[in-house]
């Protein structure tokens, strides 16, 4: 996160990495007697908590699971280049797989930090409002991790205090709804503590929203429709989130933390340790020099057929997230098929030079976590499996208005100023079906390599999930969840349990 005055790395948190290796009680340079004393130590915790949600290095892997394993994109890059996301890819993943393992360990990082601050900031004697915010913080932080964790591997150990003795390390797996229960308490309790706004040098901070947002999703991933349309109520009672006008303005630096974000995980460049942007690097342009990239993360044609085409004109959204031959791109040169290995490279994660020189692992472009159109979606479906069908189109066609009338606010459109005729025009179905369908199409096109898509395809159900998967292996009975770690199940035997 971008919180300008952060200390992300501090060595109260070197006893977290030792944790496996030790049979004692852990001890190290700092104690909770000794550190946890002033309200500047209490932000340091809470800064540090905040460092696994970044993308600065290749340990934060979400897209490998939200995107890769989906239908949107393959791995990319050169055939035998990080093989093992490869195999995620095709679903021939076994408990060895390093990324299972990296994914774990930086989001259980981050849940240790998270209750490291639970656990000691409440004796603190500091400001009431202060601590209340940054306990808010923590349960947000730690229910975001646990919400990935739930969604990728099942059922999970579910660890609420800190790692100090070999009890609070092996511990059980939790059922997925007792997961779903922990998160939706934490997020409860956030969302009561958290601010609706922060100024400027704490923005990047979890919110109001953020916490309403995440609780919001969450219910609809349980299938409790009537709690979604209760909390996105709560959302729109802070008259602070719309859609931004131009569609891409979601992910160009010059317009982060607008008006449509709930959460983003912001990055800062040229800091030691790193706080930069990996994903810069890693989807960026192969095979030319200047460029640097790994064109990992490559977007699928059948995600590219996937937008709507109407006398030859495509959803602008199409071009404002992919790059594709015989169109511009970023920097303004024409796209150059060979630079990925499906033609295609996605433009949401990388800078252009004019920002970030040669495409280093050290942009500053904030990942977007949640945004407005994504609840304005959540609405629409939560209305539809409530049999609300035609309330729903509202929300549906709010986002696809959007989408259209790009060319009423970007210049850059040929014919800018009016839209095309029958471009994306508004559902009118009123049969459920229909719109469930239609709904997900809009998911998969308005949040499209955004690392969401995998998710959605396991909660829709085994029939959407294989269908959209066929050409893997992917078998819902026996993939529903990746396998745990073997190094976790080997370092926790109640794991078996």
């Amino acid at each position: 996160m971008k919180i300008k005055y952060s200390i992300f790395i501090i060595l109260v948190f070197s006893i977290i990495s030792c944790q496996k290796f030790l049979n004692e009680n852990l001890q190290g340079i700092y104690t909770s007697e000794t550190f946890y004393k002033t309200p500047d130590q209490a932000l340091m915790a809470i800064n540090s908590a905040y460092n696994d949600l970044l993308f600065n290095s290749s340990d934060n892997c979400i897209w490998v699971y939200g995107d890769v394993a989906s239908d949107d994109a393959v791995k990319g890059s050169l055939a035998g280049d990080q093989l093992d996301i490869h195999y995620i890819d095709q679903f021939n993943v076994v408990s060895s797989n390093s990324e299972l393992l990296s994914i774990w360990l930086r989001y259980y990082d981050a849940i240790t930090r998270a209750n490291i601050v639970l656990s000691h900031v409440s004796a603190i004697s500091m400001d009431a409002n202060l601590k209340a915010r940054i306990l808010g913080e923590a349960k947000y932080i730690r229910a975001h991790m646990y919400f990935y964790l739930v969604n990728i591997f099942g059922s999970i150990p579910l660890k609420l205090s800190p790692p100090l003795t070999q009890l609070d390390i092996n511990v059980p797996k939790t059922s997925v709804e007792g997961i779903y229960k922990q998160i939706e308490s934490d997020l409860i309790d956030a969302k009561a503590a958290l601010p609706v706004t922060y100024s400027s040098q704490d923005i990047g901070r979890a919110t109001k929203g953020a916490a309403l947002g995440l609780l919001a999703k969450t219910y609809l991933y349980e299938g409790k429709y009537a709690q979604v349309l209760t909390t996105i109520l709560s959302i729109d009672s802070l008259q602070l989130y719309k859609l931004m006008s131009v569609y891409s303005a979601n992910f160009r630096a010059a317009t982060q933390s607008n008006q449509e974000s709930l959460f983003e995980i912001h990055h800062l460049r040229s800091q030691s340790p790193g706080l930069g942007n990996y994903l810069n690097q890693y989807f960026a342009p192969r095979g030319v020099s200047i460029y640097q990239g790994y064109a990992f993360d490559a977007p699928t044609q059948n995600f590219i057929n996937e937008f709507e085409v109407t006398d030859t004109i495509a959803d602008p959204r199409l071009d404002y997230s992919v790059g594709r031959p015989g169109k511009k791109w970023i920097n303004g040169e024409t796209f150059i098929p060979s630079w990925s290995q499906t033609t295609y490279i996605s433009k949401k994660h990388v800078q252009p030079f004019s920002e970030v020189p040669n495409a280093t692992a050290d942009g500053y472009l904030s990942y977007v976590y949640l945004r407005y159109a994504d609840i304005l979606l959540f609405k629409a479906e939560a209305l539809n499996e409530l049999g609300r069908t035609a309330e729903s189109l509202i929300p549906l066609n709010l986002v696809r208005k959007r989408a259209r009338e790009s060319y009423l606010y970007d210049n850059k459109f040929p014919g800018f100023g009016t839209v095309p005729a029958n471009l994306l025009p508004d559902v009118v179905s009123t049969n459920q079906e229909n719109v469930r369908t239609a709904i997900r199409h809009e998911r998969r096109v308005e949040l499209g390599l955004e690392f969401h898509r995998f998710f959605d395809l396991m909660r829709y159900g085994q029939q959407a999930a294989e269908s959209a998967l066929s050409n893997t292996n992917f078998v819902y009975a026996k993939d529903r969840y990746f396998p745990i770690p073997l190094s976790e199940q080997d370092n926790n035997p109640n794991l078996n349990n």
